[in-house]
């Protein structure tokens, strides 16, 4: 009877064993396709912003000293305007003055 009940365990064993390998793999698999889907949604919000490289180096930078960043004019033709950023024409995001000057207060 001892040797039929040990026989027993160890099928159960070599199936537990089996049945772990194929979680592992399984869990394996889903944390190298979350870190892919990760990464591709950090590049299309980083491709958004349209960084450079250097910028994208800098505002990490800036984010991990808690000092704030703000991104640099990438708008080209109010840079050679000489308007600058927080200087663009707002007349043609509100109908009508009223509105304007309710958000403007």
């Amino acid at each position: 009877m001892d040797e039929m009940r040990l026989k027993r365990l160890g099928e159960e064993l070599s199936k537990a064993r089996k049945r772990r390998e194929e979680w592992d793999a399984k869990v394996r698999d889903l944390e190298r396709r979350y870190k892919e889907a990760e990464n591709t949604c950090i590049h299309d919000m980083v491709h958004a912003a349209n960084l450079t490289p250097e910028q994208l180096a800098e505002l990490i930078r800036a984010a991990a000293s808690g000092v704030p960043y703000v991104l640099p004019d990438q708008n080209p033709a109010s840079a050679e305007s000489g308007n600058g950023a927080g200087t663009e024409d707002t007349d043609s995001y509100f109908d009508d003055e009223e509105e304007k000057e309710d958000i403007l207060r």
